[in-house]
């Protein structure tokens, strides 16, 4: 006869099983993805008008980074892998990954599934910036455009948090219609400046940094954007349980002894600096933080401990892609990375709204 003792033993064993499975399916998808990662750089810094064997790629690539093997490939490979594409690849998969982790955070602070991380005006922050350092000098030298894209950027954050802060709590709605209105404001003052210079060639180029480009991808901007991507992504998986109260209600954060207001506060603060050097590096890349988090949670399920590091993983594998294509479909030319990922991004985004809607 079982007891009692056993029987609820039992139960719990049964209850726990369907978490094990998901955790283990997660853990897998995970391991996927990142097995996905680092096949696919060296293939896509392969592509291009000079195509160059992904295996030639990885040994250039390990030849620098680590100092192992000997250097078999002409001058021209390395200065194309090592000085050109490298770059490329490894800037847009710290920004990817930046960016979709940052959408899988704001999606659980403000409680909206399709809110995405230029909710805080960030993105707008940076084209003025950017736009005051093209059309009129402002910050110039090595740094200038991505300097003054961050000051910007960060500007935006700061209003924004003092706006929203205005009656002394910080919820989402408020947190959301005060980066809306940062946003008008600074679009409105981009566009302004953009008038007051009469430049067209400053007018195109301000236009073709704010969809979005990694043209301006070298070496020395790289450790912004990695430095970003770590930072939010390992902020964001040991919060993991924060954000799955919150994303839930302010009442089941308080039940975990969380402060809503304060975890919010901090958590949103962390998301406009990662989206601010994202921005300031490669511009304003749309629907990445907004559309990979759903995929995501279609392979891993809720748990942002593991929709954090999966969607950091995915959106970097979509970002070296998207950025693979935009530099050789046209090629000589480029398109800007912010078109290619939301001609990608809005089928899907229908997609999942519908089915959504079906549930």
């Amino acid at each position: 006869m079982t007891t009692v003792a056993e029987a609820q033993a039992q139960a719990e064993t049964r209850s726990a099983t369907p978490g094990r499975r998901r955790a283990a399916l997660g853990a897998t998808w995970i391991a996927l993805l990142a097995s996905a990662l680092v096949v696919s750089i060296p293939i896509a810094v392969g592509l291009g008008p000079v195509p160059i064997p992904a295996g030639t790629v990885a040994r250039v690539l390990v030849h620098h980074l680590l100092d192992i093997g000997a250097a078999d490939w002409s001058v021209a490979e390395d200065n194309i892998v090592w000085g050109l594409r490298a770059p490329r690849a490894l800037l847009g998969a710290c920004v990817g990954a930046a960016l979709a982790v940052a959408g899988a955070a704001v999606q659980a602070l403000v409680r909206n599934p399709l809110a995405d991380p230029y909710l805080l005006g960030v993105a707008s922050g940076a084209s003025t910036g950017a736009a005051a350092s093209i059309l009129f000098g402002f910050g110039a030298g090595v740094f200038g455009l991505t300097g003054s894209a961050l000051v910007g950027a960060l500007g935006a954050i700061a209003l924004v948090f003092a706006v929203a802060r205005t009656g002394g709590t910080l919820i989402g709605a408020r947190l959301v219609f005060a980066g809306i209105s940062v946003a008008f404001a600074l679009s409105a003052l981009t566009n302004f400046l953009i008038f007051a210079s009469d430049s067209r060639d400053g007018a195109r180029a301000v236009m073709f940094w704010s969809l979005g480009s990694l043209a301006q991808a070298h070496w020395g901007n790289l450790p912004i954007a990695a430095a970003a991507a770590v930072v939010i992504t390992l902020a964001m998986t040991g919060w993991g349980r924060k954000l799955d109260a919150l994303a839930i209600g302010d009442d089941a954060a308080h039940s975990l002894g969380t402060d809503p207001t304060r975890f919010r506060a901090m958590a949103a603060l962390l998301v406009g600096f990662a989206v601010a050097a994202a921005v300031a590096v490669a511009g304003a890349i749309g629907f990445v933080g907004l559309v990979v988090p759903h995929l995501v949670r279609l392979l891993v399920g809720a748990s942002h401990r593991l929709v954090v590091p999966a969607s950091a993983l995915a959106g970097a594998i979509l970002l070296v892609w998207a950025d693979a294509f935009a530099r050789t479909l046209l090629a000589p030319g480029e398109i800007p990375l912010g078109i290619l990922t939301a001609l990608v991004g809005t089928p899907l985004l229908i997609v999942l709204v519908r089915r959504q809607g079906a549930r």
